[in-house]
């Protein structure tokens, strides 16, 4: 197996919980090396240019709005079928249909509040890593 990259974004959710050192150990202890982590609050343009993919589907308004209420935390992560294992690790996208233990059936509150993003693809891994940190601020 390759190493791959992959985004994490804690989610104003998790943020607003304070949640994020609990969402991080759990990332570490599942043997993801971290890359580079920032906090920030996004604006509805760089939201927008994020999820431009989502743009014309009906939860794309709101997607935007709610990654704008409050900060989040990017984090890019590095491991052999980083992809993959982290979406195992966050589970499915709806908190009633995750899989116990996962980081979003214990911690998110519905679809839309579902704590943290994870790519989808080893290729998306690696653009949506490069959108929120340069070359200069992974290590």
């Amino acid at each position: 197996m390759a190493i791959e990259r992959t985004l994490a974004i804690l989610k104003p959710d998790c943020v607003r919980k304070n949640l994020q050192g609990e969402v991080i150990a759990r990332i570490q202890k599942a043997g993801f090396k971290v890359l580079g982590m920032k906090q920030l609050r996004l604006s509805k343009e760089q939201a927008g240019a994020f999820y431009a993919v989502h743009k014309g589907r009906p939860f794309y308004d709101g997607l935007v709005e709610f990654m704008t209420s409050g900060p989040c935390m990017p984090i890019g992560l590095e491991k052999e079928n980083a992809v993959a294992d982290f979406r195992t690790l966050i589970g499915a996208t709806d908190p009633k249909d995750a899989a116990e233990g996962t980081i979003r059936k214990l911690y998110a509150d519905n679809k839309g509040e579902n704590i943290v993003h994870g790519s989808d693809s080893a290729e998306n891994g690696r653009i949506e890593v490069s959108f929120f940190f340069s070359t200069a601020e992974i290590v």
